[in-house]
């Protein structure tokens, strides 16, 4: 037999099976000899037995959407293909006109395979010179679509796919089966859904945006004609390219016509739909946090994805989280807040430039829920070219030799939240906040007195150096100036950020458990160094100084625990996650657990409200490092200023009920920079902080922060015995009888009693229980003065202070 005689025989045997199972004999009459042949029918018949009964479909891949808060402002799309499945009735009746007249006018007649095509393209298919004709239906191109969208190995997508009679027989037999488990409006919506449109557009709902950014319900009659003709060869037609662009007009035409064939618009209609220009928006679909629609929110986005890709709720391993990501077809409402990360970007970019070195870099957090709702940092979120690179060579003069570029202006490093070497930065005296929550765990109020010295000798062994007292190894930490010293408790040692005062205190309570309670908060520990301190805990003498290092994420949110009433929340950057049939996902609720009690945690931030200049009925706050802010923002408000040795970093924390906002500046690429890092000039970081703040508290009702209970603030109050005029010696004695702890002021005061004997006492009138107090001694000849050895400023004019806070502390 010759071959060409061959394949007549195989082919009518195919024929006269699909004939036999469609109850149509439409081959055996067309071609009697062949079908009569009892080994083509048996062969056939076989051939077709072997093929699998049921069409098992997976769900293609579909892209996810990253929404803002509000649940409509786009922030970023995560995908592997370009496609988001739509109904039925979210198709133009155009495009459901212009598919059928493209590829299948007798679609709503047959039952998924149609016998008169398969029968012409038979006959020409058998004549020499004639172009091969196709007889696939809709719902067979259907079928081949969803067995390699199904294929689990790259064999199958090829078996799925190749030019064979036994592909042909397994698609029709498939088709007869998906025509009767779905309807045909449903067979139509899942091929739309499915084919490719090129440009990497899958599906309707994907070309309709790349081409002409419209949804699919909006198609008019020549945009339905022009994407319905480019199914076949999206390349070939593809109307975006010089060479495709005629081509593609061409096959809409066509197709335009005939939807006049089957009647589905008028000759009228289609005459206008041709003389329409052709113009195609070729808009790509942006894809990952580097293109994100606002770059800004790049950063913000950076940190979502790394979060997703620790869930194991997407999966086992860091491929399927991401797989997940890319083809799961979420819509994510995430957690920031388009007002808020508006006002973060512009107060660090006004601050400083993105060709900057130091880093101005600001986080905010939602207390009581965790929800991360800006991060910002004067960068562009993108990565430097290595063919034309535009980034500054590194400031870190090792790199610098090496000519190695830093992270400015680009970066894609999460320089705000930690990770990938990113380790953190010291924060300064905002660490301090840590010893005071220590402190009223263990019972110690917020009136707790402390007769803070110019230098303070501590317990804690270090290497000889600058930080140790001269000619021993114990740490002696000094303050800012020498003003400071003298007698004070929380608020005011708080306010005016006393070091020889929280060096003390954290002694007192334990250097290990200042350090668990900022675990307790949020705080990490990244850095090696900081990991080996921690294991010796109890002899980190500097920490309350905030010689760890953290993040703005992290010291936000630390914060943010504080003013939730002590409930501690895992910093989250979603607020829901629906899956494609609009289910919500449990994992995007917040994570929170009590930590701290409500006494606690609103005892620290009354404390903290002293330093930017704001004040409780209960506070007795005496000095502020950023006395500005509360004015500034004009909400009750709380938090602390922090610098390290050497300003060679910066930072501040600003907070209402609402929101906590921590800023630090630094240099990521050389942490030991030689550039001395601000406070409060215009290039400081505090004031891309209370800018935040002040911002997004716009149009937000006015909560106050609930003041501590008598007890936490004041202890066991004794009152002070009256010394007034008697000699030193005695007014020792009688406040010991008392239950006191006396000290002796170094300083004299101006009084009408006699030099040298005791002038009145600070605090006078009543303190704690066993509380420091101390006894001041007169000069004599004068009038007395303020006695309790501090100023009597009103907060925020202070010595020292100056609007917008002044550097340190």
């Amino acid at each position: 037999m010759r071959k060409r005689d061959h394949n007549v025989l195989t082919n009518a045997a195919s024929l006269l099976v699909c004939g036999l199972l469609a109850g149509v004999v439409v081959a055996a009459a067309a071609f009697p000899a062949v079908a009569m042949s009892g080994l083509a029918a048996k062969a056939g018949a076989e051939t077709f037995g072997a093929l699998p009964t049921e069409l098992t479909v997976a769900r293609a891949p579909q892209i996810s959407y990253l929404l803002a808060a509000d649940g409509k402002t786009p922030l970023a799309t995560m995908y592997d293909e370009n496609r988001r499945d739509v109904k039925f009735d979210d198709i133009s009746p155009f495009m459901r006109k212009a598919i059928i007249a493209a590829e299948d006018h007798d679609f709503y007649k047959h039952n998924g395979v149609d016998i008169n095509g398969v029968a012409r393209a038979f006959v020409n298919n058998q004549s020499e010179g004639s172009g091969r004709q196709g007889a696939s239906t809709l719902t067979m191109q259907y079928v081949r679509l969803a067995i390699a969208y199904s294929a689990t190995h790259p064999a199958d997508v090829v078996a799925a796919t190749e030019d064979t009679s036994a592909r042909k027989l397994r698609e029709m037999r498939l088709a007869l089966q998906v025509d009767k488990e779905f309807s045909k409006d449903e067979i139509l919506t899942r091929y739309l859904n499915l084919a490719s449109f090129g440009n990497g557009a899958y599906g309707i709902f994907a070309a309709s945006q790349v081409y002409f950014g419209k949804p699919p319900s909006k198609l008019k009659i020549e945009e339905a004609a022009l994407l319905a003709g480019m199914v076949k060869a999206p390349t070939t037609n593809d109307p975006t390219t010089k060479a495709g662009y005629p081509l593609a007009l061409d096959r809409r035409d066509y197709v335009i016509q005939n939807m006049v064939e089957i009647k589905a618009i008028t000759q009228q209609e289609a005459d206008a739909a041709k003389a329409v220009k052709l113009e195609v928006k070729d808009k790509r679909t942006p894809n990952g946090c580097v293109s994100a629609n606002v770059n800004s929110w790049g950063f913000f986005c950076d940190y979502f994805y790394r979060w997703w890709m620790q869930q194991e709720t997407f999966g086992s391993t860091t491929y399927d989280r991401e797989r997940r990501l890319k083809s799961g077809g979420y819509t994510v409402v995430t957690s920031i807040d388009v007002q808020a990360q508006k006002a973060a970007d512009k107060a660090v970019r006004k601050a400083k430039s993105e060709n900057s070195k130091e880093a101005a870099m600001v986080a905010v957090v939602e207390p009581g829920t965790g929800r991360v709702r800006a991060l910002a940092v004067n960068r562009q979120f993108k990565l430097d070219d290595p063919k034309n690179p535009k980034n500054k060579i590194s400031s870190d003069p090792a790199k610098s030799k090496k000519k190695i570029r830093g992270n400015y202006p680009a970066t894609v490093n999460p320089l705000l939240t930690g990770g990938d070497g990113i380790t953190g930065y010291q924060a300064g005296s905002t660490f301090k906040m840590f010893t005071i929550v220590a402190a009223l765990e263990k019972g110690i109020p917020l009136s707790y007195n402390i007769n803070a010295p110019k230098q303070f000798k501590s317990e804690y062994i270090i290497q000889p150096g600058p930080a140790a007292c001269p000619g021993t190894n114990f740490y002696c930490p000094t303050n800012s100036t020498e003003s400071m010293a003298g007698m004070h408790n929380m608020w005011s040692a708080f306010g005016r950020s006393v070091n020889t005062y929280f060096v003390p205190l954290q002694q007192q309570v334990g250097a290990e458990n200042v350090v668990k309670a900022a675990k307790r908060l949020g705080i990490n520990f990244r850095s090696q160094e900081d990991l080996d301190l921690e294991k010796g805990a109890h002899q980190w003498g500097a920490f309350t100084l905030g010689v760890s290092q953290t993040t703005p994420l992290d010291l936000a949110n630390a914060y943010a625990t504080l003013a939730a009433d002590g409930k501690y929340c895992e910093p989250i950057p979603v607020q829901e996650i629906r899956d494609p049939e609009g289910n919500k996902l449990d994992i995007a609720n917040p994570r929170c657990e009590k930590r701290f009690s409500t006494d606690v945690a609103r005892a620290a931030v009354d404390a903290a409200r002293c330093p930017l200049g704001d004040r409780s009925s209960s506070s007795k706050c005496t000095g502020a490092t950023a006395g500005n802010v509360r004015g500034d923002v004009g909400y009750p408000v709380a938090g602390k200023s922090g610098t390290t040795d050497s300003e060679k970093t910066a930072a501040l924390v600003a907070m209402t009920k609402q929101y906590s906002v921590a800023g630090i500046m630094a240099d990521p690429d050389w942490p030991q920079t030689n550039v001395k890092m601000k406070h409060g000039e215009k290039d400081g970081i505090n004031p891309p902080v209370w800018e935040t703040l002040r911002d997004a508290m716009k149009g937000k009702p006015k909560i106050n922060f609930e003041p501590p209970g008598q007890k936490i603030s004041e202890g066991d109050q004794r009152s002070i015995p009256d010394v007034k005029c008697i000699s030193v010696d005695q007014a020792k004695s009688r406040l010991k009888g008392a239950g006191f702890e006396p000290v002796v002021s170094s300083t004299k005061v101006p009084s009408s009693c006699k030099a040298g004997d005791a002038a009145g006492t600070s605090p006078d009138g009543r303190t704690i229980k066993g509380g420091l107090v101390s006894i001041q001694v007169s000069s004599g000849g004068g009038t007395p003065g303020n006695t309790d050895g501090t100023p009597g400023n009103p907060p925020g004019n202070q010595p020292g202070g100056r609007p917008g806070g002044r550097p340190g502390g």
